[in-house]
């Protein structure tokens, strides 16, 4: 049982061999049941609408930029050029390790995220959530931006999410619906091209961890394939939404959960790349 744990949960960690089919279905049922059971634990105290969806984007933010800290400073890309990257450097608290990198980064990002909404649910203050989050991001990314060599690569991957992104909103005229499109098309396009252009590009190899993503890039032959398939779910998911029978919160929560999803991947992605990482 030790060796079964170790091989297929704890080597992966610190192998950075990525995902495999165990792992990956065993997160992903922890992640459904962890969906099911905040959204019973939220709903009956917490008005789940724009704001708080975007309160809730930002931490995701946070967590994906922390989460590139840490591949920063595993590459050895994140250098002591100032007195706070000597800290952080010396610390070794953003060190690869169990909770800088999935699944212990979802927890920690979830657990921040929860004693954040208490405490403003006590204060009767949840609009305030959207600059918690921000405040806890913007250190972070201040702490990448003097290894930002790659940042020009960053604007086709945002015009590739852009475009659907315009479209869906046009089309569904919900900003929120819209963010889906837009999380799941970054995603798609931020593995697109840091794996087929970039790296060309480059000469700095990347390839997908997630098991199913690789088997639909190299099915396809090119990863293309998937930023199409993505974005394409997408929009089936959001029409999917806007037909069914259920109250606006609860799409909300759907539409919530759809945009993490992609945004944290993609997120970490596009920020990786940019510093060569």
């Amino acid at each position: 049982m030790e060796n079964f744990i170790y091989e297929y949960y704890i080597s992966p960690i610190w192998d950075h061999s990525g995902y495999n089919v165990v792992n990956t279905i065993t997160y992903a049922i922890i992640a459904i049941i962890a969906v099911y059971l905040l959204n019973k634990i939220i709903k009956k105290a917490i008005m789940i609408d724009e704001n708080f969806i975007t309160g809730v984007m930002a931490f995701v933010l946070f967590g994906s930029t922390i989460r590139t800290v840490t591949d920063a400073i595993g590459s050895g890309i994140f250098q002591p050029v100032s007195p706070v990257h000597e800290f952080v450097l010396n610390s070794h608290w953003w060190d690869y390790g169990y909770l800088t990198v999935t699944p212990g980064i979802y927890v920690v990002t979830a657990t921040l995220l929860l004693v954040s909404m208490t405490i403003l649910h006590r204060l009767k203050r949840m609009e305030l959530l959207p600059y918690i989050g921000l405040a806890l991001w913007l250190p972070h990314f201040i702490l990448l931006i003097p290894f930002m060599q790659y940042i020009i690569y960053a604007i086709p991957i945002i015009f590739m999410a852009f475009v659907p992104t315009l479209i869906a909103y046009k089309y569904f005229k919900n900003r929120i619906f819209a963010a889906i499109v837009a999380g799941q098309a970054l995603d798609g396009a931020a593995t697109f091209f840091a794996i087929d252009i970039f790296s060309a590009i480059t000469g700095i190899k990347y390839f997908e961890q997630h098991v199913f993503s690789a088997a639909i890039g190299n099915f396809g032959g090119t990863y293309f394939t998937f930023y199409l398939l993505k974005t394409c779910i997408a929009f089936a998911a959001v029409y999917l939404l806007t037909k069914e029978k259920m109250e606006i919160e609860d799409k909300y929560y759907i539409a919530m959960i759809l945009m993490t999803m992609g945004f944290a991947p993609g997120i970490r992605d596009i920020l990786r790349m940019v510093i060569g990482g």
